[in-house]
């Protein structure tokens, strides 16, 4: 098992055996975003990576430790040719009898390179979960902050990923219009683009401004500002408002928000928005700037 620099997972995935297919991200444009600023972005050898996959094996084998879900980093998988995808599952599910699903990010340029039918057949052998860095509903934002698609991609993206019939989870990021008006119409296209795309999971986290990116920059500048704690919540409450997705597994929880949510809707909408609005009234209840560090 081969790493080159730091790799990151969602949360959910962290009993996932991490098997690194590509390295870095292959858009890695995005001003809020350091993840992949330290990697210059390449696919891995198929070779390699059945390498990597045998050590595996063999070192699980040893510990006689099951492997039953699998990761595959780094940003974005799906770039990689569908038939090397096809092969990777397929010496994936040979190599470990009890492996249960194979997950993964998924960019929406690189979705959209693949037909419904590659998608298809990328679930059939096993590709169970993607997840997909939405954002924003927003059209001009997701221009400002770079992403590399429109709104209407970014909507198609989603679609063709959860038509294949994989688990789509998307994550979307609170403050990312900053405060005021923009925030209102950042959180309002953001619902609006869920209740069309409707993923299975959307986990919000909130913006921070990381070292080194392009939008931290600009907040060191005073170019842009951060919302506050209560702002934050407030866009929380105006989304769950007005989610209509049904079923749909929804989280808050991640280290960099405020006050940690997690629920179904819409069976646990009023709960989250009473939570919300006592923390409102409290503030105690809220996590510090010091609780949220990454």
């Amino acid at each position: 098992m081969r790493y080159e620099g730091n790799i990151f997972r969602p949360p959910g995935e962290w009993r996932s055996y991490l098997l690194q297919v590509t390295v870095g991200c292959s858009h890695n444009k995005c001003t809020f975003c350091s993840m992949y600023k330290d990697k210059r972005f390449h696919i891995r050898p198929l070779t390699d990576i059945f390498e990597d996959i045998e050590m595996a094996g063999e070192y699980h084998g040893r510990l006689g430790r099951p492997v039953k879900r699998v990761f595959l980093c780094d940003g974005d998988a799906i770039i990689m040719k569908t038939d090397q995808l096809l092969a990777i599952l397929n010496k994936l599910y040979d190599t470990f009898p009890m492996l249960e699903r194979v997950t993964a990010y998924a960019g929406p340029r690189s979705t959209l390179t693949k037909t419904p039918e590659e998608l298809k057949a990328l679930r059939e052998a096993g590709l169970y979960r993607v997840y997909l860095g939405v954002e924003t509903g927003d059209d001009a934002l997701l221009h400002q902050i770079k992403k590399g698609v429109d709104a209407a991609e970014m909507l198609e993206a989603g679609v063709r990923l959860r038509e294949a019939g994989l688990d789509l989870w998307v994550m979307v990021l609170l403050g990312l219009a900053g405060p005021g008006e923009p925030s209102r119409r950042h959180i309002l296209a953001t619902a609006k683009m869920m209740n069309e795309m409707k993923p299975r999971h959307l986990s919000a986290l909130t913006l921070m401004a990381e070292p080194g990116t392009e939008l931290g920059e600009q907040v060191a500048r005073g170019e842009f500002q951060l919302i506050t704690g209560e702002e934050a919540l407030m866009e929380t409450r105006l989304l769950l408002e007005h989610l209509d997705v049904d079923p749909l597994h929804f989280t808050c929880d991640h280290a960099s928000n405020y006050l940690p949510l997690k629920g179904g809707l819409p069976e646990d909408r009023d709960a989250m928005i009473a939570a919300i609005d006592r923390a409102l009234q409290d503030k105690d209840l809220m996590r510090s700037e010091y609780g949220r560090a990454l």
